[in-house]
């Protein structure tokens, strides 16, 4: 496998810090998978919009894409957490 190129481990970090930040804000967030769902298609949303918006708007959709994949991550670690276990109901 290759080594990853600076330029995606600069995106990688990015994440991280996003994770971290989301992290601070709620804490350990183990919702279900629809919730979760619910949660990833609004940060997508938020892309779609900034894509929309046109100029002016670069710095916001690629906030919003990180945060996109921060909240895909955050997902997993929740799934991770789950095991076998059922998610707590309407959360």
């Amino acid at each position: 496998m290759s080594q990853i190129s600076e330029a995606n481990e600069a995106v990688l970090d990015l994440i991280r810090t996003e994770r971290m930040r989301q992290e601070k804000l709620w804490g350990e967030q183990n919702h279900s998978d629809l919730y979760w769902l619910g949660i990833l298609m609004e940060e997508v949303g938020e892309v779609a919009r900034a894509v929309i918006e046109g100029y002016g708007w670069e710095k916001d959709r690629d906030k919003e894409i990180i945060q996109v994949a921060a909240v895909a991550v955050a997902w997993k670690e929740a799934i991770d957490r789950r095991g076998k276990k059922p998610p707590a109901e309407g959360t």
